[in-house]
């Protein structure tokens, strides 16, 4: 997958309910809501398979967006890591 690089899988997964899952499920939610709406439907009782529907989806594009920007925080630490063992020199404790 594009998206993923394959190192990514080394990572733990982060938990199912996060703030990026929750925060576009709600929003999903919404949109299918604000579609009801537009349309001239009963906001709440028209088309809850399509709430539900738009709610995973969005849940679902949280938790993988919450996993992509955990792998690029991960590998720039990495990058980090590995230029402050390779310079020690320039990352001395200060004395005095």
């Amino acid at each position: 997958m594009a998206f993923l690089p394959d190192e990514s899988r080394s990572l733990p997964p982060p938990p199912l309910l996060n703030k990026g899952s929750v925060w576009l499920g709600f929003v999903g939610w919404l949109s299918a809501l604000l579609d009801n709406a537009y349309n001239h439907r009963p906001v709440f009782r028209s088309g809850v398979h399509r709430q539900v529907l738009f709610a995973t989806l969005g849940c679902f594009v949280g938790y993988q967006l919450v996993k992509r920007a955990e792998y690029m925080h991960a590998k720039v630490d990495r990058e980090l890591f590995e230029y402050v063992r390779h310079h020690p020199v320039d990352f001395q404790a200060k004395t005095g």
